[in-house]
């Protein structure tokens, strides 16, 4: 009779345990399919810094902090204008649909604005103003791009975004406080 009784135990015991193992089964897919990371997100951590444009591809500042509403859903931007290293930096909060997030780099201007006839403005030694191809190196002061090119595939954050404001009218707006 104990031999009924301790067959039934180990029976039930291991139909239980395979029940147990298929949930866990399900429940593991169902978090590894959550736990990735898909296209178009972009993790916040790699917002924080991005630089901000005007349309006229002049730097107005850039993303110091994220405002969250109850949901989860990013509701401000907070930007850090104007300043030196940081010190006298003025915050304002925009509205993240404000923001257009773009991926190529900022594009510099390539056009000369210096009269007809004269050399344009360098920003090199003259022991330096060659190319190894004997061609003349020349800048035009405006911003290049130091970040590496990025696979196309690669969506991790945004290279850039642009705003349609000027560093004054954001200098005008009210600070964000913490």
């Amino acid at each position: 009779m104990k031999s009924k009784y301790i067959a039934i135990a180990l029976l039930s015991t291991a139909l239980m345990a395979g029940v147990a193992s298929a949930q866990t089964a399900a429940t593991d897919k169902a978090n590894n399919s959550a736990m990735t990371h898909k296209e178009g997100q972009w993790r916040s951590s790699k917002l924080i810094g991005v630089d901000v444009y005007n349309e006229a591809n002049e730097k107005v500042g850039d993303i110091e902090e994220l405002i969250l509403d109850k949901s989860g859903k990013v509701e401000h931007v907070v930007l850090g204008v104007g300043g030196f290293l940081g010190m006298g930096e003025h915050y304002v909060a925009v509205a993240f649909d404000k923001l257009k997030w773009v991926s190529e780099p900022v594009r510099a201007a390539t056009a000369s604005t210096a009269p007809t006839g004269t050399a344009p403005a360098t920003n090199v030694d003259s022991s330096a103003r060659t190319a190894a191809d004997g061609t003349a190196k020349t800048t035009t002061g405006a911003a290049t791009a130091t970040r590496p090119v990025r696979a196309t595939n690669e969506q991790w954050y945004p290279d850039h975004a642009v705003l349609n404001a000027t560093k004054d009218q954001l200098k005008a707006m009210t600070q964000f406080k913490y």
